[in-house]
């Protein structure tokens, strides 16, 4: 059983493309970038899959679109938000 979500796909091929201009992320990451001082973040492309990282990527969407600059995706949440909704799908 899978989940169908055509936006990450393309998400994930302009983070890749506009990484190569930027510092590149390991083989399975993706750099985000977080709140009002675009703090970036290198995070598993496994968040993609879990339910609040996809709510946080649909604000984004909404609010920037899925391109930045300076490579990976930007997330419309203060750095503490992320933090602490990230922090919760490490593997234990």
């Amino acid at each position: 059983m899978g989940f169908r979500l055509p936006g990450i796909r393309k998400a994930i091929f302009s983070a890749n493309l506009a990484s190569s201009k930027a510092v590149d992320a390991p083989k399975g990451y993706l750099a985000v970038y977080v709140g009002e001082k675009m703090k970036r973040f290198v995070i598993p492309v496994s968040y993609l899959n879990q339910p609040p990282f996809q709510d946080l990527l649909s604000e984004g969407e909404e609010e920037f679109g899925y391109y930045h600059s300076m490579g990976g995706l930007t997330i419309p949440c203060n750095e503490d938000v992320f933090q602490r909704i990230t922090s919760c799908f490490t593997s234990k």
